[in-house]
């Protein structure tokens, strides 16, 4: 009995901590979902680790922002979008034209998720049971409707605590299957090290894939939901050093799994001169290294990272428009249901109508650039409002930061555009 204690003690602590996880692990669901897992895979797969300087630029300036807007939150005790409706005098138009913009952008993201998600389950089913394969629209068609059913469902029986739990256990699987799937295929250490020098692929799909990298990476959802989580959790200003650390360590983790993802599509795909096109691609070629369960492996981690994303992106309306309101979600109003229940309907066209769900994924990823810039000056101005803010004063590094973040995402801003005028 004395040797069984200390592991059960230690079996407990250590699901405690993952369980314990604040605020953070939405910005983990929100981020690494399908979206950031194809646009690291096709990246990884087309230009080896060369954009590796882009994630790790995007992680740093979104453990800043998700700072910020945390601090703001518990400092003031209001959300962002109600913050900018009353102390801005064009408030009103800033916040709903944020809230349009970053609904459409995710709604988009939300059909790619769900296609990817049901054509993943359908390749599973397919190696086991070969006669599937005459009837693939069928059949993801089917799973989509019933994946976004149960989904919808669970959405009004949950709470703040319910979804957090939830996205914990899909974000740990995700990251385990990515960690395990890195053992069986690995790229070059040079090619890491070269990743961190900032250069642009000079080829076509080569600016898009930059400016999705971004757009998944820097997504507006993750910062502007945060007061909301932040409050959700119910933390106060006593908590400003918690709120810090769940920032950092939720930008840590998304480079970490983001960098192992893109690195096993290097390792297993990139060397031998294959590109992603269709969902199979993905796993497919780690099948001579590992075998059948490589693309069992491979695909569990990238159906939980589609799944971890789902509820963050039916969530992203309501949370913005209750946000704009009054600064409180009420996940059992007819308001939310309603706005689920169309996020639902809109999550279904991409599979209705049999597109490509890696292409809209990439697109999706793109337009979520074009708001950044106007949600990163929105807590600029926040933060150096001293009527709001009062007695606290934002440091220096902290402003840097958050300018640098400003700049860089006019720049990708502008080459996402580039990149859709050379893609339409």
């Amino acid at each position: 009995m004395e040797a069984t204690t200390p592991k059960k003690s230690f079996f407990k602590k250590i699901i405690a901590i993952i369980l314990g996880f604040g605020p953070g692990i939405f910005a983990i669901g929100y981020t690494i979902g399908t979206g950031s897992v194809t646009s690291m895979i096709v990246a990884g797969s087309k230009f080896n680790m060369q954009l590796l300087w882009v994630l790790l630029i995007s992680c740093i300036f979104s453990g800043i922002l998700m700072f910020a807007y945390g601090n703001y939150a518990l400092l003031t005790g209001e959300t962002a979008l109600f913050g900018f409706k009353k102390h801005f005098k064009f408030g009103k138009v800033l916040a709903i034209a944020i809230i349009i913009g970053i609904t459409f952008g995710q709604w988009n993201s939300l059909m790619g998720i769900l296609g990817i998600s049901s054509n993943i389950i359908f390749e599973i089913l397919a190696v086991n049971f070969e006669g599937l394969s005459a009837y693939k629209y069928e059949t993801v068609l089917i799973t989509a409707i019933v994946i976004i059913v149960i989904f919808y469902l669970l959405m009004l029986v949950g709470k703040y605590t319910f979804f957090e739990k939830i996205l914990v256990i899909f974000v740990t699987l995700m990251g385990m299957s990515f960690v395990l799937s890195l053992c069986f295929v690995q790229p070059l250490t040079i090619d890491v090290v070269k990743g961190l020098l900032p250069t642009i692929p000079d080829v076509p799909g080569g600016q898009m894939l930059v400016a999705a990298f971004v757009g998944t990476t820097m997504a507006s959802a993750t910062f502007l939901s945060r007061p909301l989580f932040v409050k959700g959790k119910g933390w106060t200003i006593k908590n400003l050093g918690q709120q810090k650390r769940d920032s950092i360590t939720a930008a840590v983790l998304i480079f970490i799994i983001s960098g192992v993802i893109m690195a096993v599509a290097a390792g297993a795909l990139y060397y031998q001169g294959k590109e992603v096109t269709q969902v199979l691609d993905m796993a497919n070629t780690l099948e001579p290294v590992a075998g059948k369960w490589a693309v069992t492996i491979f695909f569990f981690g990238a159906l939980s990272a589609g799944l971890s994303s789902i509820f963050p992106c039916l969530l992203i309306a309501p949370l913005l428009i209750a946000d704009y309101q009054s600064g409180e979600l009420d996940t059992n109003s007819k308001q939310f249901r309603i706005i689920t229940f169309i996020a639902c309907l809109v999550a279904l066209i991409g599979p209705a109508f049999g597109a490509n769900p890696i292409e809209i994924q990439i697109l999706s990823q793109v337009f979520n650039v074009f708001v950044l810039p106007i949600v990163i000056l929105g807590i600029i101005l926040m933060l150096s409002n001293k009527k709001v803010m009062k007695d606290y004063k934002t440091s220096l590094g902290v402003y840097i930061g958050l300018y640098a973040a400003l700049f860089f995402s006019l720049v990708i801003s502008y080459n996402g555009v580039i990149a859709l005028l050379d893609y339409f």
